[in-house]
């Protein structure tokens, strides 16, 4: 099984990333504020004026760390791998499902499943640590999304399942503003917004996404699938299809106000 390591999230303006012998050491006004060894490293995301060696981009390169360049205010901007690794006999045999419908639709099916069972989760949870009455939007949106999951599984034609997707996102988007529990007059939600956000809630949102697409690309080209090829969601050029359907059993948040937990072997940032 393939151990998940940390990823390195670099935000100090005019930072320095430099190879260190078998380290990678960030730098700021000539002085070290971290070194960390390249084996415990899965990538590095940076953000705004930060800068790298040379001589790190080539060790990155050659341990299979992979390298994200975001704005300051975290639009992405560029993305740099190593050479591609894996079996090319399961991209052949990804390239083939792709193109038979029953299979691309069982899988897709699986995908929305698994992220229609986490939003009910995290409704159930929000609803279960309010104090006081539980909203009824709460209530509904999770009896409303209760039997789209069995629906995406047993559909078997890929419009279908994006048909349940889109109404499990609407019944879920329209229950979102009663999960934010404190300063309700800067983080409100109303409506999904992109391209671009248009509150401190979606920008939120699409600034994580952007994170998580960083990470999700990485664990499938280390495994040499093909992040391109994907099955719910269609084919673009320069678009991460696969990695945007295995993200969505991801897109799950928790209520704003919550106490976040600690992960020791979470993510690092500078």
């Amino acid at each position: 099984m393939r151990k998940l390591l940390n990823t390195l999230y670099v935000t100090t303006q005019g930072a320095y990333l430099a190879k260190d012998g078998e380290t990678v050491a960030v730098r700021v006004k000539d002085e070290t504020r971290l070194a960390l060894p390249i084996h415990t490293i899965e990538g590095i995301v940076c953000f705004g004026q930060v800068s790298c060696s040379p001589f790190l981009l080539g060790l990155c390169a050659e341990r299979g760390v992979g390298l994200s360049w975001l704005t300051e205010h975290g639009r992405f901007l560029a993305r740099m791998t190593g050479p591609v690794s894996g079996n090319v006999l399961l991209r052949r045999r990804q390239y083939r499902a792709a193109d038979i419908e029953d299979e691309a639709a069982s899988i897709a099916g699986n995908c929305v499943a698994a992220k229609i069972a986490n939003a009910r989760i995290v409704l159930q949870r929000g609803a279960r640590e309010r104090e006081g009455s539980i909203p009824e939007t709460l209530r509904s949106a999770v009896d409303e999304m209760a039997p789209m999951a069995d629906r995406a599984l047993a559909a078997r034609n890929r419009d279908r399942i994006r048909g349940v997707e889109g109404d499990a996102a609407r019944t879920y988007f329209g229950a979102f503003d009663a999960l934010v529990v404190e300063d309700k007059e800067s983080f409100f939600f109303r409506e999904r917004s992109r391209r671009p956000p248009l509150d401190n809630v979606n920008a939120l949102l699409s600034f994580v996404y952007t994170l998580l697409t960083h990470d999700v690309v990485g664990a499938l080209e280390s495994v040499g699938l093909d992040p391109q090829v994907g099955f719910l969601h269609t084919e673009r050029p320069g678009r991460p299809s696969l990695a945007l359907d295995l993200m969505e059993e991801l897109r799950r948040v928790e209520h704003v106000g919550a106490k976040p937990s600690y992960d020791p072997e979470g993510p690092l940032v500078v």
